[in-house]
């Protein structure tokens, strides 16, 4: 994600549809925040968001791996964000698929978290198909927001 991806981020996270189970959208200048905060993110620790598109080169959304505070724990979560007129086409599974596998191969997580608002359906659907199981709620946050978790196994010796 660079700053240049201002115009889809702000587009995307700007879009009511995609932000409902958050507070409000993002106003452009949170958009460039949220782009400012992955970047700074994935210089700390080798990972953040990424922009997600199609081969032919066609923005999805965006999707990566971010630490969150989970139950007053550091997490590493898996995130997805997919424009509403291509939400339900098996994007967002895809993308969380391709970020378990980036974890697996190059970080240290033992697990992988997705923190869900409860009435996210669809959103919970595509943990359960990169093979997440829900084992809580966040009693941290001001808010309820469901935790799914899946083990993360290193593709070389094991389990790390």
């Amino acid at each position: 994600m660079a700053s240049s991806d201002i115009d889809v981020m702000s587009a995307l996270v700007g879009d009511p549809q995609v932000m409902r189970y958050y507070s409000a959208p993002k106003t452009r200048e949170q958009a460039a925040d949220w782009i400012s905060w992955s970047r700074a993110h994935h210089a700390a620790y080798g990972f953040g968001l990424w922009i997600s598109e199609t081969v032919a080169g066609e923005f999805i959304g965006d999707c990566g791996l971010t630490w969150q505070e989970v139950n007053r724990a550091p997490q590493t979560e898996v995130g997805y964000h997919v424009r509403s007129e291509l939400q339900g086409l098996g994007y967002a599974t895809e993308a969380g698929a391709a970020c378990l596998e980036f974890a697996r191969d190059h970080t240290d997580a033992d697990c992988v978290v997705g923190i869900i608002h409860p009435e996210n359906r669809p959103s919970e659907r595509a943990a359960e198909e990169i093979g997440m199981t829900l084992v809580g709620d966040d009693q941290g946050s001001s808010f309820l927001r469901r935790v799914s978790s899946v083990a993360v196994q290193c593709a070389s010796s094991g389990a790390r």
